[in-house]
């Protein structure tokens, strides 16, 4: 639980900088100035210490503040200059002087050696709102913008209390208004660390330091953090943690074959849910909010915690609670593997040049050893003698447990089974520490529940109630911890992969998709290098950039399936598809076949827009009849986004097989734009015709190296040949057409992409009464 005075330092930081926006509305005083007046006279904020900190967090008014050794000022004034030491970095093209009318830059800018010059439009972040791609159109942020923003959080903060039960509110009134807002306007200085981003990283160093003062019992912060701040830079304040959840794909995938496509999202659902449950427990039990949260996503996060023995205490204890719980739950099926490194300031600046990758390196290395021994010797003679007395396996998972007998599930399947619409469709997911019908297990004693919105004041009112998640949109409220972006996205009337394969083009199939970004362990620890120049490599853009990828692949992502945009296998519009799951850069994609390949072609496009090209996807597309068993397409697609990965440059896809696997530019251009587009144009309006002629041409060029297959083959051109009497267009249009097919043979390469594009040509034109 946090203290009254760690949620007052907190805020303070959180609200450190709030004058930049005063200032910038039309405000002509300094900015420490204009934040403390406006929360005073505006907000109503009336603790004083508060206000320190916002009045005096930088040094030239500190230094002569009629305050105690002791003010949390102090502190803020540290974690803001700890902050901007990680975020403010020159540009390579410097001017004097500031311009509050800079707009924020793209931290993509620097990612993996671009050397771009986007920034993005002047908008706060509504997820009604369409993407806010960075682009390279001027843009100036105006006045009016920033009163527009000022006006809003003024009436959020009227609208809350600034206490425990809170701050998270806070957190995300903040994220909304201040995601596109620059931290810095100095014309000297990269724009590409937005003011939300400073505040949070601001809070969550003060919140560190202060509990690691309070362990080595220095209650002068003036001497410490003011007058001696440079010795305290080199102090280990810090653990950079981090959490990793193995077996949660093969969690997803045990479901029964009855609502297959149901159970696999609840599934999905639970378990991120469950992280996020893990996460808040572990930073209530250290006495600290979300700000300290730097990255959640698919299984995997990061914090930043103090580097104090009683800290490191309860992490030693809380793995062990965790997953002995995953344990008598789970059994082995579900681990969570925890690690951590210590760091100074300057580690979290990057100094030494290269002391901050190491950072990851360490805990790396430290999660690695965890997942290579998970249990003790203890426990797996525990695990043999584990007794199973009156446990049967569940229909469903295959665990042993005791079932449900009217329809033999296990606890865990049979209350997904139950909640399943409610995961899917609705608007809170709340916490409770007494069990409910049908409610999902959680660690620590707590309960998973799903309510919307018009009995979630009432839910809130019970005793048993702990906290709650709201999902895709801001929320503030009692104990409302966050909003989580999540990808929902699901085609209207497609509840079934029955369902979803009537609605493909052609072949009545549906396809599976799993894909990931590549390359994105390394572009975290080295995407900002330059060479030996390590500057830009520091925790704000790894926050920065951690957070714009949550962003896409949580939240864009439906946005980008909701408006598909035309090409060869579906009209523009919404996508036939569901996300099964979507995380920090890993998608799982099932739907009409057709469909499938045309959404991967939509979130290539839209990836390579949103991140200037510095990060790409590849992926695997497997085609299924809709009764195929969900776990083994999961398996046979794996294969093919490994396959994908195995490609010299990545950024490829393969569908079906390794036999039809492409780096991206090949298939769009060779085998999408060139080949297929060859096909569509000769036997457009000829189909039947067609169909015969590709049947027998793809037996031919499987096995084209044999001279009498060869033969064939410009037999079975030649046969094609248009009547004598037809029109000069039609014998031209097969004259260009038998020369395209003919040269494609000749070549491997083209042949090999004839095949990839006759079969998808086939599988969209093949009715469903061909074989």
């Amino acid at each position: 639980m946090l203290t009254d005075r760690q949620i007052k330092l907190v805020v303070g930081s959180l609200l450190h900088d709030i004058g930049k926006v005063v200032y910038r509305s039309g405000d002509g005083r300094n900015h420490s100035t204009s934040g403390y007046d406006f929360l005073k006279n505006e907000a109503k904020i009336e603790d004083a210490e508060l206000l320190n900190c916002v009045r005096y967090h930088h040094g030239k008014y500190l230094k002569n503040a009629q305050i105690a050794a002791d003010d949390l000022a102090y502190i803020t004034y540290y974690a803001d200059n700890v902050a901007a030491f990680t975020d403010r970095r020159e540009a390579s093209e410097q001017e004097d002087g500031f311009d509050k009318t800079i707009p924020l830059d793209s931290v993509f800018n620097i990612l993996n050696g671009n050397h771009g010059k986007s920034h993005y439009a002047m908008q706060v972040l509504n997820p009604k709102e369409d993407i806010n791609y960075p682009m390279e159109t001027p843009v100036a942020m105006n006045e009016h913008f920033y009163k527009t923003v000022v006006d809003q959080i003024t009436d959020n903060l009227l609208g809350i209390k600034l206490d425990e039960e809170y701050v998270n509110s806070l957190l995300s009134v903040l994220e909304a208004n201040l995601t596109y807002i620059p931290s810095s306007t100095s014309k000297r200085e990269l724009a590409d660390i937005s003011l939300f981003d400073h505040v949070k990283i601001t809070a969550a160093v003060a919140s560190c330091v202060e509990q690691y003062l309070a362990a080595q019992k220095e209650k002068n912060y003036r001497e410490v953090l003011f007058e001696n701040a440079k010795e305290s830079y080199e102090k280990p304040m810090f653990l950079l943690y981090s959490m990793d959840i193995s077996g949660i794909q093969n969690f997803i995938y045990s479901i029964g074959d009855k609502g297959a496509l149901k159970g696999l999202r609840a599934r999905s659902f639970y378990l991120e849910i469950m992280m996020e449950h893990i996460i808040d427990e572990l930073l209530e039990k250290v006495s600290l909010s979300r700000t300290n949260l730097i990255y959640t996503g698919g299984g995997h996060c990061y914090m930043l915690l103090p580097n104090t023995s009683e800290v490191l205490e309860i992490l030693e204890s809380y793995e062990k609670q965790v997953n002995q719980w995953l344990l008598e739950t789970f059994d082995i099926s579900l681990y969570i593997a925890c690690g951590y490194a210590v760091a100074s300031a300057n580690h979290l600046r990057n100094v030494p040049e290269g002391s901050y990758s190491e950072l990851y390196q360490n805990i790396s290395k430290m999660l690695s050893g965890k997942k290579t021994h998970r249990y003790s010797a203890d426990v797996i003679r525990h695990l043999n003698r584990k007794a199973h007395d009156g446990e049967r396996e569940c229909s469903v998972c295959r665990r042993g447990a005791k079932l449900n007998e009217a329809n033999q599930l296990c606890p865990i399947c049979d209350a997904l089974e139950s909640m399943g619409r409610d995961m899917l469709h609705g608007d809170y997911f709340v916490i409770l520490c007494k069990a409910k019908e049908h409610a999902l297990p959680l660690p620590g004693d707590r309960y998973l529940t799903v309510e919307y919105e018009r009995k979630i004041k009432e839910v809130m009112k019970d005793d048993s109630y702990v906290r709650c998640y709201t999902k895709n949109n801001f929320y503030t409220g009692k104990l409302v911890t966050t909003k989580l972006w999540i990808g929902d996205y699901v085609a209207e009337g497609a509840n079934t992969f029955g369902e979803l394969a009537k609605k493909s083009e052609g072949i009545k199939k549906i396809a599976v998709l799993r894909a990931d970004v590549d390359n994105l362990g390394t572009s975290f620890v080295y995407g900002f290098r330059r060479g030996e120049d390590e500057r830009y490599v520091t925790l704000s853009r790894t926050a920065a950039l951690s957070r714009q990828l949550s962003l896409f692949f949580k939240e864009y992502i439906n946005k980008i399936l909701a408006q598909g945009t035309e090409s060869v296998f579906a009209e523009s519009g919404p996508r036939n598809v569901v996300i099964v799951y979507s995380g920090g850069d890993d998608v799982f994609l099932a739907g009409a076949w057709n469909e499938v390949i045309a959404a991967f072609m939509d979130l290539r496009k839209a990836l390579e827009a949103f991140t200037l090209g510095t990060l790409t996807i590849s992926g695997g597309i497997g085609v299924y009849q809709d009764s195929y068993p969900i776990h083994v397409m999961a398996q046979e697609t794996q294969v093919l986004e490994d396959c994908s990965k195995a490609c010299d440059t990545k950024n490829a896809i393969t569908i079906w097989n390794k036999d039809h696997c492409y780096p991206w530019p090949e298939f769009l251009e060779q085998v999408v734009a060139e080949k297929i587009g060859a096909l569509q144009e000769y036997f457009g309006n000829n189909e039947e015709r067609g169909m015969a002629f590709l049947y027998h041409l793809t037996e031919l060029l499987r096995d084209y190296d044999t001279k009498i297959n060869i033969a064939r083959y410009v037999y079975l051109l030649s046969r094609m040949e248009p009547e004598r009497e037809s029109s000069t267009e039609v014998k031209n249009a097969y004259q260009k057409f038998s020369e395209k097919m003919y040269l494609w043979s000749q070549n491997p390469k083209d042949r090999k992409e004839l095949l990839t594009a006759i079969y998808l040509y086939v599988y969209l034109n093949r009715k469903e009464e061909d074989r």
